[in-house]
C-alpha cells in the first residue's frame, strides 16, 4: 500500500494566517498545543519584551538572558494564562521578574540614590521639570543623558522598576500595579519618590555646571 501524503499550503499562507489573528487567538491556540502560534507570539513581543528587559537591567548580555528566560517561562506556563488578562502584561509581569532575579544578583554594587522620606501612598506623582530655564542644548546633550540615565541605574530596584515602566515604556498606572501585582497607590507613591530622586540629581548637575561657568579663570 503506498504511503498517503498529506497536502500543505503554502509556508508563506500559513505565516500570514497567524499574522492575521490576535493576541486572544493566538494565546488559546498556544494552549491548546499548536506551537507556531506562540512562536507568532514571540516574534510579535520579542523586541518590546527586550527593551523591557535591557532598561531594566543596562545590560545587554544580560537582557538577552532575562529575554530568553522570559519567553521560555511563558511557554511553561501558557496553559495556566487566563485569557480575561492581557497577554502583553502578563508577559511584561514575566519579563520584568526575569529581569529583576537577574538584577538582584548584582545590586550590591549599586549605590542608591537619596530618596524622598514619604510613605503615603496616596501621594499625588510629581513631574519630572523640564528645566525650561536651561539653554536647549545643555538639556539635550549627551552629558546630560549620561546623568540622567545613571540616574535611572542607581534608583532602588522598587522605584526604578516603577520608573521605567510608567515613564519609559509609558505603561497605565493600573497596568503597571498588575505587572508587579501592587496597588494603583503604591505605584503613584514609588513612582513620586523615583521622579524626586531623579530631579535632585538634575538640579544638583545643573548647579555644578552652573558654578563651574561662574568660577573666575
Amino acid at each position: 500500500m503506498g504511503r498517503v501524503t498529506r497536502t500543505t499550503e503554502p509556508a508563506t499562507g500559513t505565516v500570514g494566517r497567524y499574522k492575521e489573528r490576535g493576541d486572544e487567538e493566538l494565546v488559546r491556540m498556544a494552549q491548546a498545543g499548536d506551537t507556531r502560534a506562540f512562536d507568532e507570539l514571540v516574534e510579535r513581543y520579542r523586541d518590546k519584551v527586550y527593551r523591557l528587559c535591557f532598561k531594566i537591567l543596562r545590560h545587554e548580555e544580560d537582557a538577552a538572558e532575562a529575554l530568553q528566560d522570559a519567553f521560555l517561562s511563558a511557554f511553561r506556563g501558557i496553559k495556566n494564562f487566563k485569557v480575561e488578562s492581557t497577554f502583553s502584561t502578563w508577559l511584561y509581569r514575566i519579563a520584568t521578574n526575569a529581569s529583576l532575579m537577574k538584577y538582584r544578583k548584582r545590586r550590591d554594587n549599586i549605590v542608591s540614590l537619596e530618596q524622598s522620606q514619604s510613605q503615603n501612598e496616596d501621594a499625588e506623582t510629581l513631574q519630572v521639570p523640564d528645566w525650561s530655564t536651561q539653554p536647549v542644548e545643555d538639556v539635550l546633550n549627551a552629558e546630560t543623558r549620561a546623568v540622567m540615565e545613571e540616574g535611572v541605574r542607581r534608583l532602588p530596584e522598587d522605584l526604578r522598576t516603577v520608573f521605567v515602566l510608567r515613564d519609559v515604556e509609558e505603561l497605565s498606572n493600573a497596568e503597571v500595579a498588575e505587572i508587579l501585582e501592587l496597588s494603583v497607590a503604591a505605584v503613584k507613591s514609588r513612582l513620586h519618590r523615583a521622579r524626586l530622586a531623579l530631579r535632585d540629581r538634575l538640579n544638583r548637575y545643573f548647579a555644578d555646571r552652573l558654578s563651574r561657568r561662574e568660577r573666575p579663570r
